[in-house]
């Protein structure tokens, strides 16, 4: 009676064991899991582990190259995977600086309007680098950003992005004047002047052609 019944258990345990790893592939198919592990991970060390930062102040993320970041010819890091590590480190900065947080306590939100990355240097297989986010000018609607892929050798920033944050129902200038230090605004970048000018550009062609 007791082999039955030990039998019965294990049988279960077997039958659990294979429900869950068919629902994890199943969740890997259908969902980039991964990426929304590393969101929650980013976020839960900054919040726990790390402290509070200035929104003036520059935040940075750690990386390594891996063989799911790299091109087909897995030698370096590929474009788009550029991309989605910028997302990890604007949450990380988001998360530090409390920025975020009182943006949805105001009922609104934020979003990517624009983003161009300049890429200088590639960042090999099995590099170790850090990602460093800083804010460097706002307007009404949004809030613009800097950011560097810094490989930890060397210290030679492989790639620099700038990143235009729409905020959504929210007055940026009223919420800035919130945070200590970012009152006033500082001048605005001249690189960042002239790619605003070429969206601007680029916003009327398209007017144009409806």
């Amino acid at each position: 009676m007791l082999s039955v019944h030990l039998c019965s258990s294990q049988s279960i345990t077997k039958m659990f064991s294979c429900a869950l790893l068919v629902g994890l592939l199943v969740l890997y198919m259908i969902w980039d899991v991964n990426y929304f592990l590393r969101c929650v991970a980013t976020l839960g060390y900054g919040m726990l582990f790390q402290r509070k930062r200035k929104v003036t102040d520059q935040t940075a993320i750690y990386g390594l190259c891996t063989t799911q970041d790299v091109d087909i010819f897995i030698r370096h890091m590929n474009n788009a995977r550029y991309l989605r590590e910028l997302d990890f480190a604007r949450f990380h900065f988001y998360g530090l600086t409390g920025i975020y947080g009182k943006i949805k306590a105001k009922r609104g939100g934020a979003v990517q309007g624009a983003s161009s990355v300049r890429y200088r240097r590639t960042i090999p297989i099995f590099t170790a680098y850090k990602i460093t986010t800083k804010l460097v000018w706002w307007d009404e609607k949004a809030i613009y950003l800097e950011q560097q892929f810094v490989t930890l050798a060397d210290g030679f920033v492989r790639a620099v992005a700038m990143s235009k944050q729409c905020i959504t129902n929210v007055d940026v200038l009223e919420l800035m004047k919130e945070f200590p230090g970012a009152e006033q605004r500082p001048p605005m970048p001249e690189e960042l002047k002239l790619w605003l000018d070429s969206i601007e550009l680029s916003s009327q062609k398209l007017r144009k052609d409806k």
